[in-house]
C-alpha cells in the first residue's frame, strides 16, 4: 500500500509505504510503521505520520508507529528467519528428534546433539524457533548455550501452520 498526498505548503505530491497492514478477526484493520530507531518521528516521518492517521481515521483503520525491538532481539530473529522455509522443518526426518530433545530445557548444541547429526538438526531447531514450537530468550544472544525448550502451542494453530507449510511448499 502507497499513500499518495499533495502537501499543502509546497503543494509537491509526496508518498508514504507503511511497513505494516494487519487485519483483526473482528475486520477492523491497522496500518502501522515500523522505524529502524525509537527516536521520535521528524521532519518528512512526522508529516507522513500525520498523514497516515487522518487517512486511517477516516477509513476506520487505527495507525500506530511501533518500536522497534532492541537490537539482539533483531538480530536474533534475523537469523532465525533464515530458516523459516518449510525445507527446515523436518530436514532430515528430524523434527520430532529435535521437538523431544527440548521437552526439558536444555542449551541448543546439546539438544541438537541429542536429536542427531548436529549440522542437520540446528537448522530444524532454528526453523522450530522461527515458527514458536521452540522457545528461547531472544533478549539475549543466541549460540550454542542459549536454553532452549519445547513451548505448548494451540494445536489449531500447528496445524494450520503445516497447512501454511504444504501450500508454500507446492507453489
Amino acid at each position: 500500500m502507497r499513500l499518495v498526498w499533495r502537501d499543502p505548503d509546497s503543494g509537491r505530491v509526496l508518498t508514504w509505504v507503511p511497513q505494516l497492514f494487519a487485519r483483526y478477526t473482528d475486520g477492523g484493520a491497522l496500518l502501522a510503521d515500523c522505524p529502524a530507531m525509537a527516536s521520535p518521528a521528524t521532519g518528512r516521518g512526522e508529516r507522513a505520520a500525520a498523514v497516515l492517521e487522518a487517512a486511517c481515521a477516516a477509513v476506520g483503520f487505527a495507525y500506530r508507529r511501533l518500536v522497534p525491538p532492541d537490537k539482539t532481539v533483531a538480530a536474533n530473529v534475523r537469523w532465525l528467519a533464515g530458516y523459516r522455509h518449510p525445507r527446515h522443518r523436518d530436514a532430515g526426518g528430524l523434527e520430532q528428534g529435535v521437538l523431544a530433545a527440548f521437552t526439558a530445557p536444555r542449551p541448543l548444541m546439546a539438544g541438537a546433539a541429542a536429536a542427531g547429526e548436529v549440522l542437520t538438526a540446528l537448522p530444524v531447531a532454528y526453523h522450530a524457533l522461527w515458527s514458536g514450537r521452540l522457545t528461547a530468550d531472544l533478549t539475549r544472544p543466541l549460540g550454542e548455550h542459549t536454553l532452549v525448550s519445547a513451548s505448548r502451542p494451540d494445536p489449531a494453530e500447528d496445524d494450520a501452520e503445516q497447512e501454511r507449510e504444504r501450500e508454500q511448499h507446492t507453489r
